[in-house]
């Protein structure tokens, strides 16, 4: 009998490598469409990266960088018209086609589905930057794929906090020692370790030097036919492709009582 019951997925950086050539240039978009001399180059949003949520990226932006200079009487209402436009921004280049998936993660979705597992996602984004990846990668119907989506504007803390995971759990109604999660970074390790899930790490080049200590395993991608994905910690399929039989051992190893 199959111990894997759901597989969550963080979002950006994990679904698709959204950071660097998606949300960064949609950022610097919205900027320019506000009269904002503002540039978030690659190096500067690698540091704002570790603040979580977008919305908290740009006042974090404001205090370290730009404490002189407040844009707006109401900074609240300021920071979120802000990123509501750069949320346009995102979705359009989503719509080009931009930004597609990351290898292995159509491929692994699928596996999942045809062996009956449930498809959750637990990100920090907002719920339109999910839906709007999804749609344009996978198609409309692709949102009916995932009966629980957790997001950060729907948990009260963000990651690293395991709030989102813990909402996941829930309302899948299942104990996460049946789950595993796949994250990109430190912050996501972190959040889905705080609610006891299994953690398979493929980081970006952002995420690459985090310290990934106690994830499952840390491979380079997922892996694709002619092109797989490189063990970079623990151990990982010889072929370099993850399939459903390999995230059942990394359950297998993590909770050996229960094998």
């Amino acid at each position: 009998m199959s111990h894997l019951k759901a597989l969550i997925f963080d979002v950006d950086g994990t679904l698709a490598d959204t950071e660097q050539d998606g949300h960064r240039p949609a950022f610097n978009a919205a900027f320019r469409d506000m009269g904002l001399d503002w540039h978030w180059d690659v190096s500067l949003y690698g540091e704002l990266l570790q603040v979580a949520g977008g919305k908290e990226r740009i006042r974090y932006y404001l205090e370290t960088f730009a404490p002189d200079r407040p844009p707006s009487p109401d900074l609240d209402r300021f920071i979120a018209r802000l990123h509501a436009r750069k949320t346009e921004h995102w979705v359009a280049r989503l719509e080009r086609g931009d930004i597609p998936l990351r290898p292995g993660v159509s491929r692994l979705m699928a596996s999942a589905r045809r062996a009956g597992v449930v498809l959750a996602i637990a990100t920090t984004t907002s719920m339109t930057n999910v839906t709007a990846l999804l749609r344009a990668n996978l198609g409309a119907a692709s949102l009916d794929w995932f009966p629980v989506m957790g997001a950060g504007d729907g948990v009260p803390v963000k990651k690293p906090a395991p709030d989102v995971y813990l909402y996941v759990l829930k309302h899948l109604g299942l104990p996460a020692h049946c789950c595993v999660a796949i994250e990109d970074s430190a912050q996501g390790l972190q959040a889905a370790q705080g609610a006891g899930i299994t953690t398979l790490i493929t980081p970006t080049d952002y995420t690459a030097t985090d310290d990934f200590s106690g994830a499952a395993a840390v491979l380079e991608h997922l892996g694709e036919p002619g092109r797989p994905g490189r063990v970079i910690q623990g151990t990982g399929p010889e072929n370099g492709i993850v399939d459903i039989g390999d995230l059942e051992a990394l359950l297998r190893a993590a909770h050996p009582s229960r094998s």
